[in-house]
């Protein structure tokens, strides 16, 4: 349900969604692609969020790739692991889906 909200926020004919399930496949996928934006479910029990985070920023070719992950509000400390783990954004997941569009939004310019 969540990646068709994706879909839907992001512009008509933008980027494609890649949905990856392992920290390999995710610094794999952004060494292949230029890859604009990460979006991480802090919370998800599939996708080790903060091990992700922790390769991504490991590795030279994807260490400035924008990381943007959401997590519940009722576990603050979800946001606080993964900025230490190299998120750039934090975001509790009420604002995050208010903010998507925005996220999603092609950069000016």
């Amino acid at each position: 349900m969540f990646l068709s909200r994706l879909r839907q926020a992001g512009p008509a004919g933008g980027p494609e969604a890649l949905v990856v399930r392992t920290p390999v496949e995710l610094v794999e996928a952004c060494r292949s692609e230029p890859t604009l934006l990460v979006v991480l479910d802090l919370d998800s029990p599939r996708v080790p969020a903060l091990e992700a985070l922790r390769a991504l920023r490991a590795e030279a070719s994807t260490r400035d790739v924008t990381a943007v992950g959401f997590f519940s509000h009722v576990r603050p400390e979800r946001g606080r692991e993964a900025l230490a783990a190299g998120c750039s954004r934090v975001l509790p997941r009420s604002l995050f889906v208010k903010e998507l569009p925005a996220l999603l939004a092609p950069p000016p310019g």
